[in-house]
């Protein structure tokens, strides 16, 4: 029999129901901030269900008061009801009272320790819920969430028990598991999933693989593995592209291509990892500012000996003496070895030699470039293993540990504040000379510059005493099509260009720019501060770097529309049907545009191609500058990047 009263009514021996016009948040209770979005989603759960899990409260001043130490999103909730007149100020809310010592260390287990309901878990929930005639409305205010995340989590039925089975012991991520929804042919799915090479099942690949997406026959992959041929013969079908003179066409099992990919590229990585390395991975794609999560070890260069030097000059000998020789089995032995050994010299003076130390400790990531080239990036030292290296002092030389000081042997030693002191002055002093060497200063701040924009790996900043902050943004993320903006590619081609002049290490980069000409130093800090350059607008808008930018545009003379052409793929298919007619208006005028109101979308953005295939119009985005400042004449490293081209 349940006892109860006005306020406080016991259920057991230490859960009792309180008015809810009796209880005040309790200011120990460690979560301030609440989602008023998440209150109303779950005042609904509140109202269909109740309040089924007890809060937890401490005794407050006044009678029969109590202030609530955990609970307080279903506390405030049910205020939300009240307010609306959905629900009672008195009434009753199940609560176990607390003492005050354990009120704040309870709060913060309650919002720290919970865990959100597993995806799978919900699904099953809510198909079942589904299955007995609930409406989706309905089930989303019963569980206080949203009727989109109940349809995506219905939508996981599509998906093959064995796959769900293999997320629900994280074997793959949520984005994964819902990229299979594209289809309900579960073979399909587990065939794709065990076809796709560990690396290359992020959610995109499995995507591909289930819609019968062609890869083009220019793709880099293919153009890794030989092409279409090789696709073909291990059993790939086809779609021929019969207005491409060149021949070419899509590959229609993108998991098949994946695979003879991986197969290649892992015998590839094989042969990296014979080279020593602790370890090897094989990745689809390496962009610059991933590498900036992985420290660095590099190659020592060194000099031939006199030996050398002179076994170098008689294997090149011996070279020109062969070439003048009828080719027969013997000499092919023989000029294959002296090339063998040429490359070893090289290898010490020109490519550089790592040591096995570092080799222990870093590894490789293996990859294609753009072109379908293999790209090894070698001498990367996994975060993990320096943080291991920090904590055990290995790789560095050092443990820590002070040297005792000789027995009567007097010991230098300054305290912080003179050491803070005399550097201080030094400092002072190397800033006043520097600023009266503009050479020098030109050379020390393209060198702090392309420590930050040219290098990967942890540490760089600590290669220059120059306290100057660049900042580079990744422009392919903003962009829909990256890989079909030109100017994009000039620049990682430019950027290649001139990583391939500097020095591997960064430790060798300052004397390398005091070796070069102002000319050259102007041209890198010209690349370095275009590599800063950013007026992309996402979210908000940002006017007064816009109108920089279109200051910039205006001094180096640009013509946006050798950058980018309105077409229906760049423009026109991203727009409503009502901002294509008034694009067309803006460039044709209103009468030629008046007709695209009757067509459809597809018709509207083919008929606004047309229309302005010959017209100088741009959007207003894109819009920069007009030339008017006259530019000196040098050769840059764009256009070195062009004639490389």
């Amino acid at each position: 029999m349940t006892k109860t009263n006005a306020n406080a009514n016991t259920t057991s021996s230490d859960i009792i129901l309180v008015a809810l016009d009796k209880l005040d948040i309790d200011p120990l209770n460690v979560r301030k901030t609440y989602s008023q979005t998440s209150i109303e989603e779950l005042a609904e759960s509140i109202a269909a269900q109740g309040i089924f899990q007890n809060l937890l409260v401490r005794k407050a001043k006044g009678k029969d008061r109590y202030h609530v130490s955990a609970g307080g999103r279903r506390y405030r909730a049910a205020l939300h009801l009240v307010k609306e007149g959905r629900l009672a100020a008195d009434h009753p809310v199940p609560v176990k009272v607390i003492d005050k010592a354990e009120a704040l260390e309870l709060s913060l287990a309650e919002n720290v320790m919970r865990e959100a309901m597993n995806p799978a878990d919900q699904y099953e929930a809510f198909t079942a819920l589904a299955e007995a005639g609930q409406a989706i409305a309905d089930i989303a205010a019963r569980f206080g969430t949203t009727e989109a995340i109940v349809k995506k989590r219905l939508a996981l039925g599509k998906v093959a028990p064995a796959l769900m089975e293999l997320y629900r012991r994280e074997g793959m991520t949520l984005e994964q598991l819902a990229a299979f929804t594209i289809t309900d042919d579960h073979a399909e799915q587990v065939r794709v999933w065990e076809s796709l090479p560990t690396y290359g099942r992020h959610a995109s690949a499995i995507r591909q693989a289930l819609s019968g997406e062609g890869i083009k026959a220019t793709d880099k992959r293919l153009q890794f593995i030989g092409g279409l041929d090789p696709y073909e013969a291990a059993g790939g079908s086809i779609k021929r592209d019969l207005f491409d003179d060149q021949g070419g066409g899509y590959a229609m099992d993108a998991a098949l291509v994946e695979r003879l990919v991986a197969e290649k590229l892992e015998g590839e990585a094989a042969s990296i990892l014979a080279e020593g390395w602790k370890w090897i991975e094989i990745v689809p794609d390496i962009d610059w500012q991933s590498l900036q999560d992985y420290d660095r070890v590099y190659p020592q260069y060194g000099e031939l000996s006199e030996e050398q030097e002179s076994e170098r000059e008689a294997l090149e000998a011996r070279c020109r003496e062969l070439e003048l020789c009828d080719e027969v089995p013997e000499m092919e032995v023989e000029w294959n070895r002296i090339g063998d050994r040429l490359a070893e010299l090289d290898q010490i003076t020109e490519q550089g030699t790592y040591q096995l130390e570092d080799m222990a400790r870093a590894g490789a990531l293996v990859t294609l470039t753009y072109n379908g080239a293999v790209r090894i990036e070698r001498g990367l030292v996994r975060p993990e293993d320096c943080q291991n290296e920090e904590e055990t002092g290995d790789g560095t030389g050092e443990t820590g540990a002070e040297e005792p000081e000789g027995q009567g042997t007097p010991v230098l030693k300054h305290s912080a504040t003179l050491i803070e002191d005399l550097t201080a002055q030094k400092t002072a002093a190397l800033r006043m000379e520097l600023a009266r060497n503009p050479d020098v200063a030109l050379a020390t701040v393209v060198h702090g510059f392309l420590l930050r924009l040219a290098y990967s790996g942890y540490g760089l900043h600590e290669h220059s005493a120059l306290e100057v902050s660049v900042t580079h943004t990744d422009l392919s993320a903003s962009m829909k099509q990256p890989d079909q903006c030109a100017a994009l590619d000039r620049l990682d081609l430019a950027g290649e260009v001139i990583r391939e002049r500097l020095p591997v290490n960064p430790a060798e980069l300052w004397d390398w720019c005091m070796d070069q000409s102002r000319a050259s130093l102007l041209d890198l800090l010209a690349w370095s501060a275009a590599q800063t350059l950013n007026v992309v607008e996402g979210k908000f808008p940002r006017p007064k770097q816009a109108e920089h930018g279109n200051q910039i545009g205006t001094a180096v003379q640009i013509n946006m529309r050798d950058h980018f052409k309105v077409t229906a793929e760049s423009y026109f298919q991203h727009l409503q049907r009502g901002s294509i007619q008034a694009a067309v208006t803006e460039a044709c005028g209103a009468d030629f545009a008046d007709g695209i109101a009757e067509m459809k979308k597809a018709e509207g953005v083919a008929f606004a191609e047309t229309a302005l295939k010959d017209k100088d119009w741009l959007p207003e985005p894109i819009r920069c500058g007009s030339a008017t400042v006259p530019q000196p004449e040098y050769q840059t490293f764009y256009q070195f990047s062009e004639a490389a081209e």
